[in-house]
């Protein structure tokens, strides 16, 4: 009895001494969380950075910016900074190395929507309306910080998703050069019955001339929110063909319909066909 108790004691022993050995590790690190002040928003915002392998301060190698909205670090900076990596190494060489800055939310309704003028809206999302001043934000605030403090080229790419996707839809929209490559999936046209595809943008003009790459995502989704129905395919569908039939000569757009996806499952898979489509001379 006296050495199944001692043998039972060694094993117990053991056990916890793994435990407390695989307790032990270092930190697994993919990035580093920065707070700044926005004088746009009047508050402070978290902010998540991926640095590709070999950056280092100061070096004159200048790298692309990509950056994400919903990018907090339970949201979707891990598993977009997974696929930066991926088809940034070097026998994949899809994408260069880039810095991707993630952009937690504070209150994703107010900062992603413009205002509606349909009343229920109002009601029901009474925080809604403020894309303004997170588009300030973006420019005078976020933008001039990555620039100042890291060292990048001038290639932006903004990806959005859902609200995400309306604030980057905007954006293009309203004031196109602030990005020069869009990934907007899913994008939540809905808002506002639609007002946004009505936009008379400056893109669609013969005289605009900066070069933008712009992809535009969206699985099987159907019936969308709203008191007037929308499909949210059919929507998505309808601002790739007005951008395609613009008068301009430098806007490349592509429309990815993917039907084995859903509102809740696109995002990964729509963001890696948007790297392979926007880099396709990089395969070889």
């Amino acid at each position: 009895m006296k050495i199944k108790i001692a043998l039972l004691s060694i094993i117990l022993f053991s056990s916890i001494a793994k435990a407390q050995v695989s307790d032990s590790g270092k930190p697994f690190i993919i990035g580093k969380t920065f707070e700044i002040y926005s004088s746009q928003l009047s508050e402070n915002r978290t902010i998540n950075i991926y640095l590709p392998e070999g950056y280092k301060s100061g070096d004159t190698t200048k790298y692309p910016v990509i950056y994400l909205l919903d990018g907090g670090a339970d949201e979707d900076f891990i598993h977009i900074v997974g696929l930066v990596q991926f088809n940034s190494f070097p026998w994949i060489n899809r994408l260069p190395r880039s810095i991707v800055v993630g952009i937690a939310n504070v209150d994703r309704l107010r900062d992603f929507t413009y205002p509606t003028s349909i009343k229920e809206d109002k009601e029901q999302y009474p925080t809604s309306g403020g894309s303004a001043k997170f588009i300030a934000f973006l420019k005078n605030d976020l933008q001039p910080y990555i620039e100042k403090n890291f060292s990048v080229n001038n290639s932006k790419t903004i990806i959005g998703e859902s609200l995400g996707g309306l604030l980057a839809t905007e954006i293009l929209l309203k004031g196109p050069t602030l990005f020069n490559k869009y990934i907007i999936v899913s994008p939540s046209l809905w808002w506002d019955n639609g007002s946004l595809l009505n936009y008379n943008s400056e893109i669609y003009n013969a005289d605009f001339h900066n070069p933008l790459q712009v992809y535009i995502g969206v699985g099987k989704e159907g019936l969308t929110p709203g008191k007037t129905p929308h499909v949210q395919e059919v929507d998505a569908n309808v601002l790739a063909d007005k951008i395609e039939n613009t008068k301009s000569k430098t806007i490349e757009v592509h429309f990815d319909y993917l039907p084995e996806e859903t509102h809740a499952t696109i995002s990964h898979q729509a963001v890696f066909n948007a790297i392979k489509i926007f880099a396709p001379a990089q395969k070889e």
